[in-house]
């Protein structure tokens, strides 16, 4: 079964709404079921029901109800590296035969001698360097097109899966299940946003309008009689850290009730989100199941997770052990 089947498998089984005559709300018995009956279950669905039931002091309206997710290692998974910079490196390949500078350049001489950790031994800097001379000098469909074809090929190193079969059966029920109670769900990540764009809508259900990201600069022209949006060599936007809650702003207008997260980059968002009047949400993915994924956090390169730790024990929001509160962490698979 795909990933945007199982989704909507799960959206019907798991979360079916039936509307009785009196205009009641049926839910399904268990509208989470991937998720064990600890207490960031139960603390979800009790957030959930406040501010869904009308009458309750903390009812929130639907127009209100704005939820924010990280993509990275809280939608799916970001080790042993992130996926955009899988992406890139393999850009760097593909592109190094119109690139005959790059043999002596880095970091682009270290990929293609195949020494990936020197390559990305410059950090932030060498990673965007690598990032804005294989993500731009074409127009945003060419872009598209050209995220769609890895995507549809591209295998995880260590399991073997396509990325999108890498996300979190957990979270997909989440993001379903809020919508099925009038949340709308957007994807605020440091990740790009023409990245994440062409493909969130099927594996996720959140639709390219809804997904906040870093960007590079775009301009418009015509090629060949036809108006197009080119992809410059120029930041734009990093929507992380203290960049996240200013995206929120810019893009969504509306501050959440609700936000989604696993790093200190995700900080500055959930404090943004908690700091609003009325009910609030917040909640951590805490990466601890070194068998059935992976176990990091304070001494972890990516997805490095601190301050935002620490700042959730400080404040009671909720932090999810994946080991011990997720009965499963990838969809099944059928191949």
């Amino acid at each position: 079964m795909n990933v945007s089947l199982r989704g909507a498998y799960w959206i019907f089984f798991a979360l079916v709404v039936v509307y009785l005559n009196d205009g009641k709300v049926v839910r399904a018995a268990d509208p989470l079921p991937s998720w064990n009956n600890t207490s960031p279950k139960q603390s979800i669905v009790d957030f959930v029901d406040n501010v869904t039931k009308e009458g309750s002091p903390d009812f929130v309206p639907p127009a209100e109800r704005i939820a924010t997710f990280d993509n990275d290692g809280c939608l799916w998974a970001e080790q042993p590296m992130y996926f955009q910079a899988i992406f890139a490196l393999d850009r760097v390949k593909v592109l190094a035969p119109k690139h005959p500078e790059w043999k002596t350049q880095e970091p682009f001489a270290s990929v293609l001698k195949g020494d990936v950790k020197s390559a990305l031994s410059g950090g932030e800097k060498a990673l965007l360097k690598m990032i804005t001379a294989t993500h731009a000098r074409m127009t945003t469909e060419e872009f598209h097109e050209i995220v769609t074809d890895w995507l549809a090929t591209a295998r995880h190193p260590k399991t073997g899966r396509r990325y999108t079969e890498m996300v979190y059966q957990p979270m997909l029920e989440l993001l379903a299940y809020l919508r099925a109670n009038g949340f709308k769900t957007f994807i605020v990540s440091g990740g790009g946003i023409e990245f994440m764009r062409p493909w969130t809508e099927q594996v996720y259900g959140i639709p390219p309008e809804q997904v906040v990201g870093s960007s590079i600069k775009t301009h418009f022209e015509i090629r060949d009689g036809k108006p197009v949006l080119v992809r410059l060599t120029e930041l734009n936007f990093i929507d992380d850290k203290a960049g996240k809650p200013v995206g929120i702003n810019q893009h969504i207008g509306r501050r959440p009730i609700a936000a989604f997260g696993n790093s200190d980059g995700d900080l500055q968002m959930l404090q943004w989100t908690a700091a609003g009047e009325g009910p609030r949400f917040c909640l951590l993915v805490h990466h601890t199941d070194a068998q059935r994924e992976w176990a990091y956090d304070r001494n972890s390169h990516v997805g490095h997770l601190d301050k935002a730790l620490v700042e959730a024990q400080r404040q009671s929001w909720t932090v999810v052990d994946m080991k011990n509160d997720w009965k499963q962490v990838y969809p099944s698979r059928n191949d």
